[in-house]
Formats: structure tokens, sequence, C-alpha cells
């Protein structure tokens, strides 16, 4: 499955970013690059929807430490929801849940995910 990510601002002023196909090392640059460009255009308030990404490697989850640390650094966050089956598995086992403040019943609807 091809990797993408898509992404919206909500109303209220944060953007969703919903990604799909598989988070790996040829893969996180994508979303490096995705999240770098959001930064740097203003926005530092990011929720990614997990919700069709179907497996996550270390990479990818480095990518969400470092986008969270960036935006962090501006006053700003990554959160994550929608992660099913093996990602809410790497989520859990890492400590990535705790630390990203996942939230599975976020709802990405009212940040333009859908």
């Amino acid at each position: 499955m091809t990797f993408t990510v898509a992404y919206a601002q909500g109303d209220d002023g944060a953007v969703c970013l919903r990604l799909a196909g598989e988070l790996d090392m040829s893969t996180a640059p994508e979303l490096n690059a995705a999240v770098d460009q959001l930064i740097a255009d203003g926005h530092t308030r990011l929720l990614v929807d997990l919700s069709e990404l179907t497996f996550c490697d270390s990479t990818g989850i480095a990518a969400f430490v470092r986008g969270d640390n960036t935006a962090a650094g501006l006053d700003g966050w990554l959160r994550l929801t929608g992660a099913t089956g093996r990602v809410a598995r790497v989520l859990s086992v890492t400590g990535l849940a705790e630390v990203l403040r996942y939230d599975p019943d976020a709802d990405p609807a009212s940040h333009a995910c859908r």
C-alpha cells in the first residue's frame, strides 16, 4: 500500500494530518517534510489521524517525536488519534501514547480530517 499524507486546517486553527499506508524508513521523510512545511507556514498545532495507517516502525515513531518536539519549541503540539491494530500496539508498547497524549476518541472531523 502506498503511503500518503493529506492535511487540512480545521475551524479551531489546528491542522489535521491523515496518514494512510505504511510509515517506515522509506516513507518517514515524507511525513517529516509535511510537518516541517506546516510548521514553517505557522501551523504548530497538529492532530495526526492514524486510522488508515497499517504499519509504523521505529522511524515512524521517531518522526512523531520529532514533529512534537519541533511544534513544542514554538508553543504548539503534535497529537495522535485513530490508531488501530498493530499501530495502536506500537504506540502503547513504546510509551508514545502517553508522551503524545494519544486520544483514540479525539474527533478528527472537528479538525478537518474527514
